[in-house]
C-alpha cells in the first residue's frame, strides 16, 4: 500500500467485502456502475469527494448531512493532508500545539497563524504550486490557526519588521488592508503580543531570517528555521542560545506594544 490513496482504496474493498456485496450491487446502491466501482478499487480511478459522498450517503450510520461528510469523506481529507505535509511540518505542528509560549520573528511576511486566507493563498499563488497543492496548504495553514483560539490558547509574542506591513501582494491592496485589520484584531487578544521594529531601525541582528521559539511545558526551548528549500527544527544547545539572544536584540529594537499597534493600525490605511 503505497500511499493515502491507496489505503482508501482497501477500505472501500473491504466495506463492500464485508457486505457481501458484488461491484455491480454495491455501484448501484450508491449510483455508480460496477465498472466504476471496479475501477476505484483497482486504482484506474481516483475516489472522488463525490464518490466518497455518496458512499457515506448509503453506508455510514452516522453519517452528517449538515456537513455533507462521513467516515470515508473524512478518512480522504485527513490522509491526504497528512501525506502532503512533511514530517518536519507535521512534528511541529505537534509542537506549535504542546508550546506553552511562542516567539516568532518574522523579517518578510505576516506570521502564519496570523494570515487571512486571501493572504496565504497570494503568498503561495506564485506559479511553483499546482491548484490542489494550494488549497491544501492553505487549509492546513488555517487550521494551525486554532492555537490561539481554543480554551486554553497558546500565548504569542510576535517581532515583526515594519516591511512586513509594507509589503503587499501586487495588484491587491483589498488583500493587504483584510490582512493588517486582522494583526490588529489578533493583538488585541490578551495572550498575543504583536511588536513591530520600525524603519529607521536600519541593519538589526536578525534580518537574515525569520525563526520561532517554542517553549514547551516542561521549561525546554525548541525552535522553527525556514529556508528557501525546507524548513528544519532546531534542538542544538548552541544554536539555541544563538536564537534566542537573536530574539532578545530583536525585541530590543521593537516598539512597545501600543505603539506597534497604532503602527499597524496606521498601515492598514494606506492599503486602498
Amino acid at each position: 500500500m503505497g500511499n493515502a490513496i491507496d489505503y482508501v482504496r482497501e477500505e472501500l474493498r473491504l466495506l463492500r467485502a464485508h457486505l457481501r456485496m458484488s461491484q455491480d450491487d454495491f455501484g448501484r446502491v450508491i449510483g455508480y456502475s460496477g465498472s466504476h466501482v471496479s475501477s476505484v478499487e483497482t486504482g484506474g480511478r481516483p475516489p472522488t469527494k463525490d464518490y466518497m459522498l455518496a458512499v457515506d450517503r448509503a453506508h455510514d450510520p452516522a453519517f452528517d448531512p449538515d456537513a455533507a461528510e462521513g467516515r470515508f469523506g473524512r478518512m480522504l481529507r485527513e490522509l491526504s493532508k497528512l501525506e502532503q505535509t512533511p514530517s518536519w511540518l507535521r512534528e511541529w505542528i505537534e509542537l506549535e500545539r504542546e508550546a506553552a509560549l511562542l516567539r516568532w520573528y518574522e523579517p518578510a511576511f505576516v506570521p502564519g497563524i496570523f494570515q487571512t486566507e486571501a493572504y496565504a493563498r497570494g503568498m503561495m499563488d506564485n506559479g511553483l504550486l499546482l491548484p490542489d497543492q494550494i488549497d491544501q496548504r492553505v487549509a492546513s495553514r488555517l487550521d494551525r490557526q486554532s492555537i490561539l483560539t481554543r480554551d486554553v490558547p497558546v500565548p504569542v509574542v510576535a517581532a515583526l519588521d515594519a516591511m512586513v506591513l509594507r509589503r503587499g501582494i501586487i495588484g491587491r491592496p483589498d488583500t493587504m488592508r483584510e490582512q493588517l485589520e486582522q494583526l490588529v484584531k489578533i493583538s488585541e487578544l490578551p495572550h498575543v503580543q504583536i511588536l513591530v521594529v520600525p524603519a529607521e531601525t536600519g541593519i538589526y541582528p536578525g534580518l537574515q531570517g525569520g525563526f520561532i521559539l517554542a517553549t514547551l511545558s516542561d521549561g525546554s526551548v525548541v525552535a522553527h528555521l525556514d529556508h528557501q528549500v525546507r524548513a528544519q527544527i532546531v534542538n542544538h544547545t548552541e544554536d539555541l542560545a544563538t536564537l534566542q539572544r537573536t530574539w532578545e536584540a530583536v525585541r530590543g529594537e521593537a516598539l512597545p506594544r501600543r505603539q506597534s499597534l497604532e503602527l499597524i493600525k496606521e498601515a492598514a490605511q494606506t492599503w486602498t
